[in-house]
């Protein structure tokens, strides 16, 4: 079996707010919220690229759907990255996060293997790197 992840999920505390960050903070291209007529299911889709799409979820609705309960959340235990072409695009995505409302964690900077990257928090404390590697396709 060949793995095909689709769907990356991140827990949000308010949805209206991470939507906001992501759309219109961060520019990623949504149809909106979706599913608000369900208890549990109002959920946003970004598509990220073909074929793979990032979605923001209730912490509520994912415990309902799991049937586990949220746990203490620790920001080191996974980060998403952004890889970009050009150094300038790290920089300009780190101000765009920062504008929007994102904390940095780590500003840009040159990398010990030749790239450039920086790491932010998004509003629920999710981690993302944005970097430049000259190595990565």
């Amino acid at each position: 079996m060949q793995p095909h992840i689709t769907v990356i999920t991140l827990t949000v505390r308010d949805l209206n707010a991470a939507f906001e960050f992501y759309h219109y903070g961060l520019g990623l291209p949504s149809q909106g919220i979706i599913g608000t007529e369900f208890e549990y299911g109002a959920v946003a889709f970004f598509e990220l690229q073909q074929g793979l799409k990032l979605a923001l979820w209730p912490q509520a609705s994912l415990s309902h759907d799991t049937g586990l309960t949220a746990a203490a959340f620790c920001a080191a235990q996974m980060s998403l990255g952004h890889n970009v072409a050009r150094p300038a695009e790290v920089d300009q995505l780190m101000l765009q996060a920062k504008r929007a409302g994102a904390k940095e964690i780590k500003p840009v900077q040159p990398t010990f293997y030749g790239g450039y990257a920086g790491y932010f928090q998004d509003l629920d404390g999710h981690l993302w790197e944005i970097a430049y590697n000259p190595c990565f396709p």
